[in-house]
C-alpha cells in the first residue's frame, strides 16, 4: 500500500487541507478536481475526473481526505471512496485546542484556531472553520459546516449536514435540525426547525431551504 494521501477537491478549501495535513506529517500525492480544474492545487498534481477514484486505489493507494465545502456533495463523495475502499482521514491543525474528552469522528477538517472543549461530539466529515469554539457537551452531526468565527456554547446539538455561516452564534443547550442554513452574523437563541434558512439578530426564518442547495438565493451565505 501506497502510504500518500489523496484528496478529493482541488480548490480553496483543499489547498487548507492540504496545509493541515502537511503539518500533521502526512504526505498528499494527488487531488482529484472536476473537469476543466487547473493542473494544480497548490504543488499538488490535480486529476480531473471521478474515474481516478478507482484507478488511484489500483495502484495501491488505502488513505482519502474529501476537501469539498459542499455538505450533500462532501457526504456522497465520502460514500463513494468508503465503496472503493479508502480509509478517510482527519485533517486536524496542530494549532487548534481539542479536549481530551472529546469525541472526534473520521474525514473531519479542524482548521487552526479551534476551540473544542469538554466531551464535545463531532462526527464524521465535518467541518470545524477557522476560529470556530464548540464548547462543552455540544453535539456536530455528520457532514456539518461551522464557517470561520462561529461560537457555539455548550450543549448546543447541530443536525446533519447543516452550514453554520461565518461569525454565528449560538447560546446554550440549542437544538438546531437538519440541512439547516444560518446566515453570517447570525444569533440563535431559540431551537430552529430542519430545512430552515436562518437570518438575523436575533435569528428570524426568512424559508424552508432548498434540499441539496447549499445556499439561498440571495447568496446570503457560501461555501468554500
Amino acid at each position: 500500500m501506497k502510504k500518500g494521501i489523496i484528496i478529493i477537491g482541488a480548490g480553496g478549501h483543499a489547498k487548507v487541507c492540504i496545509e493541515l495535513l502537511r503539518a500533521m506529517g502526512e504526505e498528499v500525492s494527488f487531488c482529484i478536481g472536476s473537469e476543466g480544474a487547473a493542473d494544480l492545487c497548490l504543488d499538488i498534481t490535480v486529476l480531473q475526473g471521478d474515474r481516478h477514484l478507482s484507478m488511484l486505489r489500483q495502484e495501491g493507494y488505502s488513505r482519502i481526505f474529501i476537501a469539498i465545502g459542499s455538505n450533500s456533495l462532501r457526504e456522497r463523495l465520502a460514500t463513494m471512496a468508503i465503496n472503493e475502499g479508502y480509509a478517510l482521514v482527519n485533517a486536524i491543525s496542530p494549532q487548534a485546542i481539542i479536549s481530551p474528552s472529546a469525541r472526534l469522528g473520521s474525514g473531519i477538517a479542524i482548521m487552526a484556531g479551534v476551540v473544542i472543549n469538554a466531551e464535545a461530539t463531532i462526527a464524521d466529515l465535518a467541518i470545524i472553520n477557522t476560529g470556530a469554539t464548540v464548547d462543552h457537551d455540544c453535539q456536530i452531526a455528520r457532514a456539518v459546516h461551522l464557517a470561520p468565527q462561529c461560537a457555539l456554547a455548550g450543549n448546543v446539538k447541530v443536525g446533519s449536514q447543516s452550514f453554520l455561516g461565518i461569525g454565528s452564534k449560538v447560546i446554550p443547550d440549542i437544538e438546531i435540525g437538519e440541512k439547516v442554513i444560518l446566515g453570517a452574523g447570525t444569533v440563535v437563541i431559540s431551537n430552529i426547525i430542519s430545512d430552515a434558512t436562518v437570518v438575523g439578530v436575533p435569528a428570524r426564518i426568512l424559508n424552508k431551504s432548498v434540499v441539496g442547495k447549499e445556499c439561498h438565493a440571495t447568496n446570503i451565505c457560501r461555501t468554500a
